[in-house]
């Protein structure tokens, strides 16, 4: 596919898997808030448990990132996509059916999540290599940025649709809404043509010995030669304060400052707002800031965002603790919105296609790895020490992060590489 021939990002091949990625993304922002609140009131959970819980999300990146990078970029990645969706969607589907014949535990619900992120790394791997077959490279950012605007809207939608939900049918039945979405998926994905990605490698090329050595082909080009290494230490930097992010924010908005699911719910839509804008004004602000300076930016952004996180702490519980809440969820969001597609097409564009999904899976699966190991000693500390020590913590994380972009990372992929 050239770009003499259309606009790739609006080509009906990427809109389909758009449309997928999109209503999987709403239900993927509700459930993200039901497993919270089931953890926290069903459950009857704290920081602890909800740390196990993101543990358990992301660890399967740690333990089969690599291996399964390698694995991806030998087979066609759409086959690999229909079938982790309609995985997920049966998982997500016995949450609902466990709480209904009274058997639904911690250890069970770690267990289906832990099935689930085994899933959604073999479908990551597969979806996020797939793009530049769909769209040119020259269009790579703007097609991230269409997808970064979609995952906003989720993010916008998802969580008051899901405080809803849990309002009125309670939190493990709202799961049943984004089983439904990954059947959507699947369905799109299912449209798209055999010409969206590579023929599958021989058979001989498929041992063992093999299989190492392109895990290390992956890793070296992720941390080597490509020029990526500076981006890709930062970024694991990064997540480290979002894994604090992710741990604390539902137990500090219900337990902490004694909002409702709703409320929470409605923050975290607010958060969606402003990652829709950032998403939308991401071409805008790299334009005149470069792809670095963009990053940069949204990092610093993110820093000041917690101390506003940590301001609702001091105020009276209520709308001020709620609005404040809310304006540091609006101010992280629209970080997030403008550095994911630049941090994405800064990756792609360096990468040749046969290294597509083992470069992203081993940097995703670095990230995550990040998470897993964080979450547990957030949810630990939180319940130590209190929620302000370590939301400021998580604050120091994303200034050292935007310090590192800001002084390490080349502005042109590969310009750094040795």
């Amino acid at each position: 596919m050239t770009s003499g021939t259309y606009d790739g990002e609006r080509s009906a091949h990427f809109v389909r898997f758009w449309w997928g990625e999109a209503v999987s993304g709403m239900g993927t922002a509700i459930t993200t808030l039901a497993l919270q609140t089931l953890v926290v009131v069903t459950l009857q959970g704290g920081p602890s448990e909800v740390g196990w819980l993101n543990t358990a999300r992301w660890l399967p990146y740690l333990v089969l990132g690599l291996v399964v990078g390698a694995l991806v970029d030998r087979v066609r990645r759409r086959p690999v996509m229909i079938v982790t969706d309609l995985v997920r969607a049966g998982l997500l589907g016995l949450v609902p059916l466990a709480w209904v014949l009274d058997v639904l535990s911690l250890p069970m619900l770690l267990g289906v999540v832990l099935a689930f992120g085994t899933a959604s790394v073999v479908n990551d791997a597969a979806s996020f290599s797939i793009v530049p077959r769909l769209v040119p490279r020259a269009g790579l950012q703007r097609a991230h940025a269409r997808l970064d605007q979609a995952a906003a809207v989720a993010q916008t939608g998802g969580p008051a649709l899901a405080g809803a939900l849990i309002r009125v049918v309670g939190a493990p039945l709202a799961v049943l809404v984004d089983a439904a979405t990954y059947l959507f998926s699947a369905a799109m994905v299912a449209s798209l043509p055999r010409t969206s990605e590579p023929d599958a490698a021989p058979r001989s090329q498929r041992g063992l010995r093999q299989l190492g050595r392109e895990i290390r082909e992956g890793t070296r080009w992720a941390y080597g030669r490509s020029g990526l290494r500076p981006m890709a230490l930062s970024t694991h930097v990064w997540f480290a304060g979002q894994a604090v992010l992710g741990v604390l924010i539902a137990p500090y908005a219900l337990l902490e400052l004694d909002l409702s699911p709703f409320a929470l719910g409605l923050a975290l839509a607010v958060a969606g707002v402003g990652a829709l804008v950032g998403a939308s004004t991401s071409s805008w602000v790299g334009r005149r800031l470069g792809s670095v300076g963009a990053i940069t930016c949204s990092y610093a952004v993110s820093t000041g965002s917690v101390l506003v996180l940590l301001a609702a702490g001091w105020v009276p519980a209520g709308w001020a603790a709620a609005v404040l809440l809310a304006a540091g969820q609006l101010c992280h969001g629209w970080a997030m919105g403008n550095s994911n597609s630049h941090e994405m097409s800064y990756r792609q564009a360096a990468t040749p296609d046969e290294l597509q999904a083992r470069t992203n899976t081993t940097l995703r699966s670095l990230n995550r790895a990040v998470v897993v190991v964080v979450s547990p000693v957030v949810g630990v500390l939180a319940d130590a020490v209190g929620y302000g020590a370590v939301l400021a913590g998580g604050a120091v994380l994303f200034a050292v992060s935007a310090l590192m972009v800001g002084t390490l990372v080349p502005s042109t992929p590969g310009s750094g590489s040795t």
